[in-house]
């Protein structure tokens, strides 16, 4: 019997999502017990990453009565409605409007909405988890708006570690990135004790250099005030489920793909990127959450997913389109699409694995899972 007396499924209209969402649910090396009957707060619930988790979480509550009261945090009600749906009705989910950068607000939205799940649900001693992934994603808005990228980051990660600190959190997960590494001239196989390149004076620099910095600070708050932050370095995370106005380049190569058009890319395509199946990085983030050390970083990747964005561009044209399309360069002589400097780097997941985690989904996996998704949400 569910809980909260609910029968609506977490993704009506994307079945292959809701397959993700139910094998996550399901999963037997996830943590279960130390999930069961908590409170888990979610920022960034609109995101790919933050809506997947909270559908996840909600998965769970419907498939396994684990009694976990989601708090999803988000910025614009109306765009959460869209994206959520039905699952406005459900009661183990409650939705909380704050904005990161405004502290008092943050804190007075959140403990609110703590203070009543821990009444109604009857919380008041439950294990207390927060899962931040609020950030800017968009390339162009690095480049375009770059006070905005920095304010967001900094501003938004010190006032949830506030949070963590007030309410007193069981365990902090800080959604990093990759980019944190900056650029590699060797190819380099990446642990999370290496650091490479990242220059200072270029303006697209300042999403690499604030995700080291908010790393810092969640390793300052553990030390100075014991909040037990872990942080995660997504590699490129992409699958079923990605939204309406995704326009990162695995989106345009889909799109590619299904519209037997062209792939452009706008530089030579010698960057090496590391990939990761939005189902394997929720489990990866919930085995962090749980399983992982304080004051730890741990790369979440696919190994078997490394290529250079070219090469990708030619498994999209040849393996997905069947040889329907071709790969043409387009490359301006400014950056003015804000992307990242090329960088030569395999992320090493060994570090994730050790906690017992194994990605599931091959490259052509995520494509076509991703495709399917695609098309049914008719984007």
């Amino acid at each position: 019997m569910n809980v909260y007396g609910s029968n609506i499924i977490e993704s009506p209209n994307d079945s292959t999502l809701q397959e993700d969402l139910e094998n996550t649910a399901l999963c037997e090396t996830l943590p279960f017990e130390k999930l069961k009957d908590s409170i888990i707060l979610v920022t960034g619930a609109t995101g790919l990453v933050g809506m997947q988790m909270v559908k996840s979480l909600a998965a769970m509550n419907r498939l396994k009565d684990a009694n976990i009261s989601v708090l999803a945090l988000v910025r614009n009600i109306d765009k959460a409605q869209s994206i959520y749906g039905d699952l406005f009705g459900r009661g183990d989910i409650s939705f909380v409007r704050a904005d990161l950068n405004d502290r008092d607000g943050l804190l007075l939205a959140v403990k609110s909405a703590y203070v009543d799940v821990s009444r109604i649900d009857d919380k008041k001693n439950a294990p207390f988890y927060i899962i931040h992934g609020a950030a800017v994603t968009a390339s162009k808005t690095m480049v375009e708006k770059p006070v905005e990228t920095i304010d967001t980051a900094l501003d938004g990660t010190k006032n949830m570690l506030e949070v963590a600190r007030e309410l007193g959190c069981s365990s902090f997960v800080y959604l990093s990135s990759m980019e944190v590494y900056g650029s590699f001239f060797e190819p380099t196989v990446v642990t999370e004790d290496v650091m490479g390149y990242i220059d200072p004076l270029v303006v697209r620099s300042n999403y690499q250099l604030t995700k080291r910095m908010c790393e810092n600070m969640c390793i300052a708050y553990a030390k100075e005030f014991g909040v037990p932050a872990k942080i995660a370095r997504l590699s490129q995370t992409f699958g079923a489920g990605i939204l309406p106005g995704e326009n990162r380049v695995f989106a345009q190569f889909a799109r590619s793909v299904m519209n037997e058009q062209d792939i452009v890319l706008h530089t030579k395509g010698l960057s090496e990127g590391n990939y990761c199946y939005t189902a394997d990085t929720i489990r990866g983030l919930l085995t962090i959450l749980i399983k992982g050390d304080n004051s730890t970083a741990y790369n979440v990747s696919n190994e078997d997913t490394h290529t250079t964005i070219a090469g990708m561009a030619e498994f999209a044209s040849k393996k997905l389109a069947g040889g329907k399309i071709k790969v043409v360069f387009d490359i301006p002589e400014d950056n003015k699409f804000g992307y990242a400097a090329d960088t030569k780097m395999k992320l090493s997941n060994a570090k994730l694995r050790s906690l017992g985690w194994e990605p599931s989904y091959s490259l052509e996996d995520a494509y076509r899972r991703m495709m399917s998704s695609m098309k049914q949400q008719g984007i």
